[in-house]
């Protein structure tokens, strides 16, 4: 039975920190922190494996003094899942197999956006030669990065020509100077749909602006696979359960939050010869990826803010031990944007089907009771031919019901037993469309600017009882020998016995 949530309008990004704050969710650092390397080494090593705290930098080195534009960077607002469950009005131990069942109605969920006059985000408005991007903390995340990272989990707002529908995707954004910043964006992606659109009807520039800093659903939804045509604003207001408040940009036609803490406005330039270099960054793979090249750069007509604006900062790429928001949240709605298409796919038994968050989303998980033999290729063919698959599903494990794909030594077992590569158990999917960013693909293939996007080679890991075999008259007609699991019967004489014996009861039974 899925837990029934309880939607949260914040208000703001500052709202939201309080609700962390009392939940005991936050830590504030009063000490001066160093926004060159410092700040992205301590956001990293202090997020763990999905068990840190989200913190808010109140100190930093340069941008302590009265007359500071903004002096605060808050990070990993997303960084748990007990903080991914009070996003969606859930309780905060809310398991995350319900998240992902939850995050199945929410992403699909549409409440249309507000139109307002005004808003905080305008109680400053910079434009023309007083734009100075420096004047915000930008962190230089980490060493080997080719620069500071303003956008790295802000909302970048962009519109079809044609229909007039806005998207707003999370893009990685280097500043390259005072008023400039390229970004890393494929073709493949809605963005890369109206930079197309835009050059189609003869544009040589494209509207954009950057809504940095509101309520958690803003990054949960912008790095979410939001079908092309609907605006992340609905379903922003879906999960929030209630309309998003927006207001029109100074300098360019297109909207943001209205209590957004700053707003980033311009064009991006779709020129080559107007492109800055940036890259590389600690990408989410985990590897330093995005070679240092020319990309497509956004010249800034203006910066409005909020009166002591706070800086929205993320540090990207998930290891072992250190989860990223972005591997958090993937995990949840890349998994619950899979059940989805499994569903309008038709694929019959699906009973869950997770990502594990060290990996951001590559590697999927399917549970299924298969009633039909090689059920589990439809599943897999289902997940690959969807636009959901771009940049995740690069490897996809299918299990059956009886294995928990929450428990890895349920799937690493499931796998050594129930394999057989020589009976098409594990299948090859050549050449499709890919991340290309992932370090194990050739350098080449990672080429946006001469194919639009990378080049995968996917694997389907079959790990469900092949029922292609013939049943085994010595087995009562199954497929497979039992398990050696004991009877029921006898786990209940045996726990009965269990306090004489002085051992302490398992979890598992």
């Amino acid at each position: 039975m899925t837990t029934e949530r309880k939607p949260v309008a914040f208000g703001d990004m500052r709202n939201w920190m309080k609700a962390l704050k009392s939940a005991g969710e936050m830590r504030e650092i009063d000490s001066e922190v160093d926004w060159n390397v410092e700040l992205g080494t301590v956001t990293r090593i202090a997020q763990g494996p999905g068990t840190g705290p989200a913190m808010l930098f109140g100190n930093i080195k340069d941008y302590n003094r009265n007359n500071t534009r903004c002096g605060s960077v808050f990070v990993g607002g997303l960084g748990s899942y007990r903080r991914v469950a009070m996003m969606m009005g859930l309780p905060p131990d809310t398991h995350p197999r319900e998240l992902v069942k939850i995050g199945r109605t929410i992403t699909e969920g549409r409440v249309p956006p507000r139109i307002v006059k005004e808003g905080p985000c305008k109680e400053n408005i910079v434009t023309g030669k007083d734009v100075d991007l420096y004047e915000f903390p930008v962190p230089q995340w980490n060493r080997v990065d080719g620069g500071r990272y303003l956008l790295t989990y802000g909302g970048v707002v962009t519109k079809d020509p044609e229909s007039g529908v806005m998207n707003v995707g999370i893009y990685r954004g280097m500043v390259s100077a005072k008023d400039r910043i390229p970004i890393l964006m494929w073709r493949a992606q809605h963005i890369g749909h109206h930079v197309t659109a835009w050059q189609n009807g003869g544009s040589s520039e494209m509207p954009i602006a950057v809504a940095i800093g509101w309520e958690p659903s803003l990054g949960f939804t912008g790095g979410s696979p939001i079908p092309k045509g609907v605006c992340e604003y609905d379903v922003m207001g879906a999960i929030r359960g209630a309309p998003v408040d927006l207001v029109k940009c100074e300098t360019v036609d297109l909207y943001v939050p209205a209590t957004s803490e700053i707003v980033i406005e311009g064009y991006l330039q779709l020129d080559p010869a107007k492109w800055d270099v940036e890259g590389p960054f600690a990408e989410f793979t985990g590897y330093v990826a995005g070679d240092k090249s020319p990309k497509p750069t956004i010249r800034v007509t203006a910066i409005t803010h909020r009166n002591n604006p706070i800086l929205r900062g993320a540090i990207e790429g998930s290891l072992p031990g250190s989860f990223s928001e972005n591997g958090i949240c993937s995990s949840i709605m890349r998994a619950s944007t899979a059940w989805n298409v499994l569903d309008r796919a038709g694929v019959p038994g699906i009973t869950d089907v997770w990502c594990p968050p060290v990996q951001t989303g590559i590697n999927l998980l399917i549970r299924m009771k298969s009633s039909y033999r090689n059920q589990a290729k439809q599943a897999a063919n289902a997940i690959w031919g969807s636009s959901a698959a771009h940049v995740r599903y690069k490897h996809i494990t299918v299990v059956d019901d009886d294995i928990d794909i929450h428990d890895y030594a349920a799937v690493d077992w499931a796998i050594a037993h129930r394999v057989n590569a020589g009976e098409n158990d594990v299948i090859i999917m050549p050449d499709t469309f890919g991340a290309g960013l992932d370090p194990s693909t050739r350098k080449r293939d990672r080429n946006p600017a001469l194919f639009g996007t990378g080049k995968w080679n996917r694997v389907l890991i079959d790990a469900t009882m092949n029922l292609d075999y013939d049943p085994d008259p010595e087995l009562g007609g199954a497929r497979f020998p039992p398990k050696v699991w004991p009877e029921q019967k006898d786990i209940d004489a045996a726990m009965a016995r269990w306090d004489e014996l002085g051992l302490e009861k398992p979890k598992s039974v």
